[in-house]
């Protein structure tokens, strides 16, 4: 038995792991999905980290996963529990000491997002996080599901966490995998495997979907993580 812990990224909560937990639960494995403190403009990485530290209290060791800014907290968790391996889905892939408001120009961002856009034949301004959340975040979900997250509306998102110190120092001495959505367009499929390959030397696994894989396609999310961590135990 494995204890998935499953960290949610900016503007979230646990619900984002909805359709996901439950698939893991059913294959025999614990399930944890910790609240991080989001809408706290006091909280910095200690905080979020704690957030994860309590609700896994005894239960290591563990495989983190991290999905988008959540890759962020994960490998300063690792750094605190036993952890097998790591996880980041559809990720901020950080590097040590960079703050997360610094990532999106050191990672040239804007750029592979506006390339992606025009890809599509769209406009990158219809790419808009804010202003069009539909078109980056919703645009391969049911529609019973965007309506469903639309009426439950989002958490909101303290900014200050974007500008505190990263302490992240070095890559935790864990066995990572990276783990792309191919229809995304807040991080592109491109720009995920480019950022894997310069930030952790290790080639990104592809599973359908946009942003918010973990909603839009549970299963297949569910099957690559219990693959991974198969192959762990087989090495």
């Amino acid at each position: 038995m494995t204890t998935f812990v499953l960290v949610h990224g900016a503007s979230s909560d646990h619900r984002y792991w909805s359709r996901l937990a439950p698939l893991l639960t059913v294959a025999g494995h614990t399930v944890v999905t910790p609240d991080l403190p989001v809408a706290d403009e006091t909280a910095g990485f200690t905080e979020y980290v704690d957030a994860v530290l309590t609700a896994v209290g005894e239960r290591a060791p563990v495989v983190l996963v991290g999905q988008s800014m959540g890759a962020f907290t994960v490998p300063l968790v690792a750094a605190q529990v036993p952890t097998t391996l790591l996880v980041l889905l559809a990720p901020m892939i950080p590097a040590p000491r960079e703050t997360a408001g610094a990532w999106w120009a050191a990672t040239g961002h804007g750029a592979a997002m506006a390339a992606h856009a025009r890809d599509l034949g769209l406009d990158p301004g219809d790419l808009d996080p804010v202003r069009a959340p539909r078109e980056v975040f919703f645009h391969d979900l049911p529609a019973h599901l965007v309506a469903e997250l639309e009426a439950e509306g989002a958490p909101p998102q303290a900014g200050a966490i974007f500008g505190m110190p990263y302490p992240l120092a070095r890559w935790p001495d864990v066995p990572t995998r990276v783990v792309a959505a191919r229809d995304d367009r807040l991080f592109p499929l491109p720009f995920v495997r480019r950022l894997a390959a310069e930030r952790l030397g290790v080639d990104a696994e592809v599973v359908p979907g946009g942003h918010l894989c973990a909603l839009g396609h549970p299963q297949e999310v569910a099957t690559t993580l219990l693959r991974m961590v198969g192959e762990l135990g087989s090495g």
